[in-house]
Protein backbone atom coordinates (compact mmCIF):
# COMPACT_ATOMS: atom_id res chain seq x y z
CA UNK A 1 0.00 0.00 0.00
CA UNK A 2 0.77 3.35 -0.44
CA UNK A 3 2.95 5.00 2.40
CA UNK A 4 0.09 8.25 3.83
CA UNK A 5 1.42 11.06 4.98
CA UNK A 6 0.46 11.11 8.20
CA UNK A 7 1.33 8.20 11.15
CA UNK A 8 -1.76 5.67 11.39
CA UNK A 9 -2.62 7.19 15.41
CA UNK A 10 -3.56 10.34 13.61
CA UNK A 11 -5.23 9.06 10.66
CA UNK A 12 -7.86 7.00 12.77
CA UNK A 13 -10.13 9.68 13.02
CA UNK A 14 -10.90 10.56 8.97
CA UNK A 15 -8.67 7.93 7.01
CA UNK A 16 -11.00 6.72 3.91
CA UNK A 17 -13.99 8.52 4.92
CA UNK A 18 -15.54 11.32 3.01
CA UNK A 19 -17.65 13.82 5.16
CA UNK A 20 -19.30 15.25 1.63
CA UNK A 21 -20.69 12.12 0.88
CA UNK A 22 -22.70 12.07 4.00
CA UNK A 23 -24.33 14.98 4.10
CA UNK A 24 -21.27 16.41 6.30
CA UNK A 25 -20.92 14.43 9.12
CA UNK A 26 -17.64 13.98 11.13
CA UNK A 27 -18.01 10.66 11.80
CA UNK A 28 -18.99 7.60 9.28
CA UNK A 29 -22.85 7.11 10.09
CA UNK A 30 -24.13 3.43 10.21
CA UNK A 31 -25.25 2.54 7.05
CA UNK A 32 -27.66 0.17 8.09
CA UNK A 33 -28.46 -1.33 5.07
CA UNK A 34 -29.52 -4.49 3.05
CA UNK A 35 -29.22 -3.44 -0.55
CA UNK A 36 -27.53 -0.41 -2.62
CA UNK A 37 -28.91 1.47 -5.73
CA UNK A 38 -27.25 1.71 -8.97
CA UNK A 39 -27.30 4.81 -10.70
CA UNK A 40 -27.75 2.79 -13.60
CA UNK A 41 -28.17 -0.59 -15.19
CA UNK A 42 -24.05 -0.06 -16.57
CA UNK A 43 -23.16 0.57 -13.56
CA UNK A 44 -24.54 -2.27 -11.65
CA UNK A 45 -23.14 -4.27 -14.70
CA UNK A 46 -19.69 -3.17 -13.98
CA UNK A 47 -19.89 -3.65 -10.30
CA UNK A 48 -21.05 -7.79 -10.43
CA UNK A 49 -18.31 -8.20 -12.80
CA UNK A 50 -15.72 -6.82 -10.60
CA UNK A 51 -17.41 -9.10 -7.60
CA UNK A 52 -17.17 -11.65 -9.96
CA UNK A 53 -13.71 -11.50 -10.85
CA UNK A 54 -14.99 -11.37 -14.25
CA UNK A 55 -12.46 -8.89 -15.65
CA UNK A 56 -9.98 -6.93 -13.92
CA UNK A 57 -10.69 -3.24 -12.62
CA UNK A 58 -9.91 -0.56 -14.91
CA UNK A 59 -7.51 2.17 -13.98
CA UNK A 60 -9.13 4.24 -11.14
CA UNK A 61 -11.97 1.53 -10.64
CA UNK A 62 -12.61 -0.12 -7.66
CA UNK A 63 -15.49 -2.32 -6.40
CA UNK A 64 -18.67 -0.56 -6.10
CA UNK A 65 -21.23 -1.16 -3.49
CA UNK A 66 -24.15 -4.10 -4.03
CA UNK A 67 -25.42 -5.56 -1.39
CA UNK A 68 -24.04 -5.51 2.48
CA UNK A 69 -22.85 -9.30 2.56
CA UNK A 70 -20.45 -7.94 0.23
CA UNK A 71 -19.16 -4.26 1.48
CA UNK A 72 -20.66 -2.18 2.96
CA UNK A 73 -18.73 1.77 3.71
CA UNK A 74 -18.88 0.83 7.59
CA UNK A 75 -16.26 -2.20 7.04
CA UNK A 76 -14.59 -1.38 3.63
CA UNK A 77 -13.34 2.48 5.65
CA UNK A 78 -12.49 0.02 8.74
CA UNK A 79 -10.52 -2.30 6.33
CA UNK A 80 -9.29 0.62 4.79
CA UNK A 81 -7.92 2.15 8.45
CA UNK A 82 -6.61 -1.75 10.12
CA UNK A 83 -4.37 -1.93 7.43
CA UNK A 84 -2.30 0.85 8.46
CA UNK A 85 -0.82 -0.81 11.09
CA UNK A 86 0.70 -3.43 9.48
CA UNK A 87 1.43 -1.72 6.42
CA UNK A 88 -0.80 -4.51 4.75
CA UNK A 89 -2.36 -4.27 1.11
CA UNK A 90 -5.80 -5.61 2.04
CA UNK A 91 -8.23 -6.00 4.87
CA UNK A 92 -10.86 -8.84 5.76
CA UNK A 93 -13.14 -7.84 8.69
CA UNK A 94 -15.53 -10.83 10.53
CA UNK A 95 -17.54 -11.23 12.85
CA UNK A 96 -15.80 -12.55 15.15
CA UNK A 97 -11.83 -14.13 15.53
CA UNK A 98 -12.69 -17.69 15.14
CA UNK A 99 -14.37 -16.96 12.07
CA UNK A 100 -11.48 -15.19 10.28
CA UNK A 101 -9.22 -17.96 11.77
CA UNK A 102 -11.65 -20.42 10.47
CA UNK A 103 -12.05 -18.85 6.85
CA UNK A 104 -8.39 -18.45 6.36
CA UNK A 105 -7.16 -21.97 6.93
CA UNK A 106 -10.31 -23.09 5.01
CA UNK A 107 -9.71 -21.14 1.96
CA UNK A 108 -5.90 -22.31 1.43
CA UNK A 109 -6.62 -26.07 3.09
CA UNK A 110 -7.95 -29.28 0.98
CA UNK A 111 -8.17 -33.04 1.61
CA UNK A 112 -4.55 -34.39 1.94
CA UNK A 113 -2.97 -30.95 2.67
CA UNK A 114 -0.95 -30.37 5.94
CA UNK A 115 -1.76 -27.76 8.58
CA UNK A 116 1.84 -26.88 10.61
CA UNK A 117 0.61 -25.37 14.00
CA UNK A 118 2.53 -24.08 17.19
CA UNK A 119 1.10 -25.38 20.34
CA UNK A 120 0.14 -24.23 22.67
CA UNK A 121 -3.13 -22.06 20.72
CA UNK A 122 -5.44 -20.72 21.99
CA UNK A 123 -8.19 -23.10 23.07
CA UNK A 124 -10.95 -22.44 20.37
CA UNK A 125 -8.22 -22.36 17.61
CA UNK A 126 -6.35 -25.53 18.45
CA UNK A 127 -10.56 -27.28 18.69
CA UNK A 128 -10.73 -25.68 14.92
CA UNK A 129 -7.59 -27.48 14.03
CA UNK A 130 -7.72 -31.17 16.01
CA UNK A 131 -11.37 -31.62 15.48
CA UNK A 132 -12.91 -29.69 12.64
CA UNK A 133 -10.28 -29.56 10.16
CA UNK A 134 -9.57 -33.45 10.18
CA UNK A 135 -12.97 -34.23 9.12
CA UNK A 136 -12.01 -32.67 5.93
CA UNK A 137 -9.04 -34.96 5.22
CA UNK A 138 -6.65 -31.89 6.27
CA UNK A 139 -3.36 -33.76 7.86
CA UNK A 140 -2.08 -31.56 11.25
CA UNK A 141 1.05 -31.32 12.21
CA UNK A 142 1.48 -29.71 15.77
CA UNK A 143 5.17 -27.93 17.08
CA UNK A 144 6.00 -26.45 20.50
CA UNK A 145 8.39 -23.20 20.52
CA UNK A 146 11.54 -24.90 21.49
CA UNK A 147 11.49 -26.86 17.89
CA UNK A 148 14.04 -25.11 16.13
CA UNK A 149 14.01 -24.74 12.37
CA UNK A 150 16.45 -27.29 11.25
CA UNK A 151 14.46 -29.79 13.82
CA UNK A 152 11.12 -28.76 11.92
CA UNK A 153 12.44 -29.37 8.50
CA UNK A 154 14.22 -32.63 9.46
CA UNK A 155 10.55 -33.98 10.80
CA UNK A 156 8.93 -32.95 7.36
CA UNK A 157 11.22 -35.24 5.62
CA UNK A 158 11.62 -38.10 7.74
CA UNK A 159 7.89 -38.62 8.05
CA UNK A 160 6.97 -37.84 4.71
CA UNK A 161 4.71 -34.61 5.04
CA UNK A 162 6.95 -32.01 3.89
CA UNK A 163 5.79 -31.86 0.07
CA UNK A 164 2.28 -31.63 1.45
CA UNK A 165 2.70 -28.89 3.45
CA UNK A 166 0.27 -25.87 2.60
CA UNK A 167 -0.13 -23.70 5.57
CA UNK A 168 1.55 -22.98 9.12
CA UNK A 169 -0.24 -20.90 11.18
CA UNK A 170 1.47 -19.64 14.77
CA UNK A 171 0.38 -18.03 17.47
CA UNK A 172 3.23 -15.78 18.94
CA UNK A 173 3.66 -14.76 21.64
CA UNK A 174 1.44 -18.34 23.08
CA UNK A 175 -1.67 -17.73 24.79
CA UNK A 176 -1.46 -17.91 27.65
CA UNK A 177 2.37 -18.60 28.45
CA UNK A 178 4.04 -16.07 26.18
CA UNK A 179 6.57 -17.91 24.18
CA UNK A 180 7.56 -16.75 21.23
CA UNK A 181 8.07 -18.52 17.82
CA UNK A 182 10.55 -17.19 15.32
CA UNK A 183 8.49 -16.05 12.08
CA UNK A 184 11.60 -15.05 9.86
CA UNK A 185 12.65 -18.89 10.87
CA UNK A 186 8.82 -20.04 9.94
CA UNK A 187 9.09 -18.35 6.74
CA UNK A 188 12.28 -20.10 5.71
CA UNK A 189 10.80 -23.37 6.69
CA UNK A 190 7.94 -22.50 4.49
CA UNK A 191 10.18 -21.62 1.41
CA UNK A 192 12.12 -24.70 1.44
CA UNK A 193 8.98 -27.22 1.91
CA UNK A 194 6.78 -25.45 -0.78
CA UNK A 195 6.14 -26.31 -4.31
CA UNK A 196 6.79 -24.21 -7.01
CA UNK A 197 3.18 -24.19 -7.87
CA UNK A 198 2.01 -24.07 -3.64
CA UNK A 199 3.82 -21.30 -1.81
CA UNK A 200 3.12 -22.51 1.87
CA UNK A 201 1.06 -19.66 3.31
CA UNK A 202 2.27 -18.08 6.85
CA UNK A 203 -0.34 -17.58 8.56
CA UNK A 204 0.62 -15.55 12.38
CA UNK A 205 -2.25 -14.83 15.17
CA UNK A 206 -1.47 -11.27 16.19
CA UNK A 207 -4.31 -10.77 19.03
CA UNK A 208 -1.80 -10.99 22.01
CA UNK A 209 0.49 -7.97 20.50
CA UNK A 210 -2.27 -6.54 18.92
CA UNK A 211 -1.34 -3.94 16.25
CA UNK A 212 0.85 -1.66 18.05
CA UNK A 213 3.48 -3.97 19.45
CA UNK A 214 4.76 -6.65 16.45
CA UNK A 215 3.77 -6.45 12.80
CA UNK A 216 4.27 -10.33 11.40
CA UNK A 217 4.07 -9.38 7.14
CA UNK A 218 7.82 -7.20 8.07
CA UNK A 219 9.04 -10.55 9.21
CA UNK A 220 8.02 -13.12 5.94
CA UNK A 221 3.90 -13.90 7.29
CA UNK A 222 1.77 -13.61 4.29
CA UNK A 223 -1.26 -13.22 7.03
CA UNK A 224 -1.92 -11.34 9.99
CA UNK A 225 -5.15 -12.75 12.34
CA UNK A 226 -6.59 -10.72 15.25
CA UNK A 227 -9.49 -11.63 17.37
CA UNK A 228 -10.58 -7.96 16.88
CA UNK A 229 -12.35 -8.32 19.86
CA UNK A 230 -9.85 -7.60 22.15
CA UNK A 231 -7.56 -4.66 21.78
CA UNK A 232 -8.90 -3.23 18.65
CA UNK A 233 -12.28 -3.06 19.95
CA UNK A 234 -11.15 -2.57 23.74
CA UNK A 235 -14.05 -2.50 25.76
CA UNK A 236 -15.62 -5.58 25.81
CA UNK A 237 -18.93 -4.45 23.90
CA UNK A 238 -18.18 -6.39 20.69
CA UNK A 239 -16.86 -9.62 18.92
CA UNK A 240 -15.33 -9.25 15.70
CA UNK A 241 -11.98 -10.53 13.97
CA UNK A 242 -9.71 -9.02 11.63
CA UNK A 243 -7.43 -11.04 8.29
CA UNK A 244 -4.57 -8.84 6.52
CA UNK A 245 -1.89 -9.39 3.95
CA UNK A 246 -1.46 -8.86 0.35
CA UNK A 247 -4.18 -8.41 -2.23
CA UNK A 248 -3.57 -11.77 -4.05
CA UNK A 249 -5.03 -13.95 -0.70
CA UNK A 250 -7.11 -11.54 0.39
CA UNK A 251 -9.39 -11.65 -2.81
CA UNK A 252 -9.41 -15.89 -2.01
CA UNK A 253 -10.58 -15.07 1.45
CA UNK A 254 -12.90 -12.42 0.75
CA UNK A 255 -14.14 -14.54 -1.91
CA UNK A 256 -15.01 -17.06 0.30
CA UNK A 257 -16.05 -14.98 3.11
CA UNK A 258 -19.01 -13.42 0.81
CA UNK A 259 -20.08 -17.44 0.77
CA UNK A 260 -19.93 -18.07 4.06
CA UNK A 261 -21.70 -14.92 5.32
CA UNK A 262 -19.51 -14.45 7.90
CA UNK A 263 -18.51 -10.68 7.34
CA UNK A 264 -18.61 -7.93 10.02
CA UNK A 265 -21.84 -5.52 9.35
CA UNK A 266 -22.36 -2.05 9.90
CA UNK A 267 -22.67 -1.98 13.73
CA UNK A 268 -19.91 -4.04 14.01
CA UNK A 269 -17.86 -1.87 11.66
CA UNK A 270 -19.12 1.80 13.08
CA UNK A 271 -18.06 0.34 16.72
CA UNK A 272 -14.73 -0.48 15.64
CA UNK A 273 -13.60 2.53 13.98
CA UNK A 274 -14.87 4.53 17.13
CA UNK A 275 -11.78 2.18 19.17
CA UNK A 276 -9.34 2.49 16.65
CA UNK A 277 -9.74 6.37 17.39
CA UNK A 278 -7.90 5.48 21.06
CA UNK A 279 -6.21 1.97 20.08
CA UNK A 280 -2.65 3.57 20.79
CA UNK A 281 -3.08 5.50 24.09
CA UNK A 282 -5.15 2.75 25.13
CA UNK A 283 -2.38 -0.12 24.52
CA UNK A 284 0.56 2.65 25.66
CA UNK A 285 -1.20 2.76 29.14
CA UNK A 286 -1.83 -1.05 29.05
CA UNK A 287 1.43 -1.96 28.07
CA UNK A 288 3.08 0.79 30.91
CA UNK A 289 1.02 -1.03 33.26
CA UNK A 290 2.17 -4.31 32.87
CA UNK A 291 5.56 -3.72 33.22
CA UNK A 292 4.42 -2.36 36.75
CA UNK A 293 2.43 -5.36 37.19
CA UNK A 294 5.13 -7.55 36.26
CA UNK A 295 7.46 -6.26 38.15
CA UNK A 296 5.94 -6.72 41.36
CA UNK A 297 4.51 -10.15 40.93
CA UNK A 298 8.36 -11.05 39.99
CA UNK A 299 9.25 -10.32 43.65
CA UNK A 300 6.43 -11.71 45.26
CA UNK A 301 6.84 -14.48 47.89
CA UNK A 302 3.82 -16.26 46.25
CA UNK A 303 5.00 -16.09 42.79
CA UNK A 304 6.89 -18.78 41.70
CA UNK A 305 7.71 -17.58 37.94
CA UNK A 306 6.16 -14.73 35.87
CA UNK A 307 6.02 -15.29 32.12
CA UNK A 308 6.41 -11.77 30.50
CA UNK A 309 8.60 -10.73 27.53
CA UNK A 310 9.76 -7.25 29.68
CA UNK A 311 11.25 -9.38 31.96
CA UNK A 312 13.44 -11.12 29.30
CA UNK A 313 17.40 -10.91 29.77
CA UNK A 314 20.12 -11.85 27.39
CA UNK A 315 20.32 -15.00 29.86
CA UNK A 316 16.75 -16.42 27.71
CA UNK A 317 18.78 -16.65 25.16
CA UNK A 318 16.56 -17.49 22.00
CA UNK A 319 13.57 -15.93 23.18
CA UNK A 320 15.34 -13.15 24.44
CA UNK A 321 16.57 -12.72 20.79
CA UNK A 322 13.17 -13.23 18.84
CA UNK A 323 11.76 -10.43 21.08
CA UNK A 324 14.67 -8.49 20.64
CA UNK A 325 14.30 -8.81 16.96
CA UNK A 326 9.88 -8.80 16.47
CA UNK A 327 8.48 -6.75 18.79
CA UNK A 328 8.26 -3.37 19.32
CA UNK A 329 7.16 -3.23 23.17
CA UNK A 330 6.11 -6.07 26.15
CA UNK A 331 2.33 -5.88 25.92
CA UNK A 332 0.35 -6.65 28.48
CA UNK A 333 -0.22 -10.22 28.91
CA UNK A 334 1.36 -11.25 31.89
CA UNK A 335 1.26 -15.01 33.13
CA UNK A 336 2.49 -16.54 36.23
CA UNK A 337 2.86 -19.43 38.19
CA UNK A 338 1.52 -19.19 42.09
CA UNK A 339 3.13 -21.39 44.52
CA UNK A 340 0.25 -24.05 45.53
CA UNK A 341 -1.96 -25.33 42.54
CA UNK A 342 -5.43 -24.92 41.71
CA UNK A 343 -6.37 -24.49 45.45
CA UNK A 344 -3.89 -21.64 45.57
CA UNK A 345 -4.84 -20.12 42.17
CA UNK A 346 -8.66 -20.01 42.56
CA UNK A 347 -8.28 -18.56 46.31
CA UNK A 348 -6.26 -15.47 44.33
CA UNK A 349 -8.72 -15.13 41.67
CA UNK A 350 -12.28 -15.46 44.24
CA UNK A 351 -10.08 -12.46 45.94
CA UNK A 352 -9.90 -9.94 43.78
CA UNK A 353 -11.42 -7.08 43.67
CA UNK A 354 -10.51 -4.34 41.02
CA UNK A 355 -9.63 -7.21 38.03
CA UNK A 356 -12.14 -9.25 36.74
CA UNK A 357 -12.81 -12.69 36.85
CA UNK A 358 -13.37 -13.20 33.29
CA UNK A 359 -12.07 -15.07 29.93
CA UNK A 360 -10.73 -12.45 27.31
CA UNK A 361 -8.32 -9.98 26.91
CA UNK A 362 -7.04 -6.59 25.47
CA UNK A 363 -9.64 -4.86 27.00
CA UNK A 364 -10.03 -1.34 28.57
CA UNK A 365 -10.20 -3.26 32.49
CA UNK A 366 -8.13 -5.61 34.10
CA UNK A 367 -8.95 -9.59 33.92
CA UNK A 368 -7.83 -12.44 35.61
CA UNK A 369 -8.65 -16.02 34.59
CA UNK A 370 -6.95 -19.69 34.94
CA UNK A 371 -5.84 -21.24 31.73
CA UNK A 372 -6.30 -24.64 33.07
CA UNK A 373 -9.59 -24.94 33.91
CA UNK A 374 -11.31 -22.12 31.68
CA UNK A 375 -9.57 -21.54 28.02
CA UNK A 376 -7.54 -24.15 27.71
CA UNK A 377 -9.67 -27.07 29.43
CA UNK A 378 -10.86 -28.86 26.34
CA UNK A 379 -6.91 -29.89 25.86
CA UNK A 380 -5.82 -33.42 27.46
CA UNK A 381 -4.24 -32.70 31.10
CA UNK A 382 -1.18 -34.48 30.60
CA UNK A 383 -0.83 -31.97 27.25
CA UNK A 384 -1.27 -28.93 29.16
CA UNK A 385 0.94 -29.99 31.61
CA UNK A 386 3.86 -30.48 28.56
CA UNK A 387 2.58 -27.18 27.19
CA UNK A 388 3.73 -25.33 30.05
CA UNK A 389 -0.16 -24.63 31.50
CA UNK A 390 -0.55 -25.79 34.89
CA UNK A 391 -2.80 -25.56 37.73
CA UNK A 392 -0.87 -23.10 39.84
CA UNK A 393 -0.63 -20.74 36.40
CA UNK A 394 -2.70 -17.39 36.09
CA UNK A 395 -3.15 -15.37 33.11
CA UNK A 396 -3.87 -11.78 33.75
CA UNK A 397 -4.83 -8.93 30.65
CA UNK A 398 -3.85 -5.74 32.50
CA UNK A 399 -6.03 -2.73 31.61
CA UNK A 400 -5.76 0.83 32.06
CA UNK A 401 -6.43 1.59 35.26
CA UNK A 402 -4.25 3.59 37.66
CA UNK A 403 -1.25 1.32 38.46
CA UNK A 404 -0.86 1.36 41.86
CA UNK A 405 -4.67 0.29 42.30
CA UNK A 406 -3.87 -2.76 40.32
CA UNK A 407 -0.61 -3.34 42.40
CA UNK A 408 -2.73 -3.04 45.37
CA UNK A 409 -5.42 -5.45 44.26
CA UNK A 410 -2.92 -8.39 43.21
CA UNK A 411 -1.25 -8.04 46.55
CA UNK A 412 -4.30 -8.27 48.55
CA UNK A 413 -5.32 -11.30 46.83
CA UNK A 414 -1.79 -12.89 46.83
CA UNK A 415 -1.97 -12.04 51.11
CA UNK A 416 -4.75 -14.71 50.80
CA UNK A 417 -2.74 -17.42 49.57
CA UNK A 418 0.36 -17.05 51.95
CA UNK A 419 -2.39 -17.39 54.26
CA UNK A 420 -2.74 -20.91 52.76
CA UNK A 421 0.57 -21.37 52.69
CA UNK A 422 1.32 -20.52 56.65
CA UNK A 423 2.96 -17.61 55.69
CA UNK A 424 2.07 -14.20 56.81
CA UNK A 425 2.18 -11.31 54.63
CA UNK A 426 4.58 -8.37 55.33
Amino acid sequence: MKKPEFRPESLMMSYGYRPELSEGAIKCPIFQTSTFVFRTAEEGKAYFELAYGLREPEQGEGPGLIYSRLNNPDLEILENRLCLWDEAEDCAVFESGMSAISTAMLAFLKPGDVLLYSSPLYGGSSHFITEVLTKFGIEIQAFTPQESEATLLQRAQEEGWGERLAMIHIETPANPTNKQIDIAALRRLGDQLGQPEQRVVLAVDNTYMGPLWQHPLKHGADLVLYSATKYIAGHSDVIAGACLGNKALLAEIKSLRTFLGNMAGPWTGWLLMRSLETLKVRMEQQCRNAQEVARYLDQHPAVERVYYLGLLTEEDGEQYRIYKAQCEAPGAMVSFDIRGGEAEAFAFLNQLKLAKLAVSLGSTESLAQHPASMTHAGIEPHKREAMGITNSLVRLSVGVEYAGDLIRDLEQALNRVMEMNGAVAE
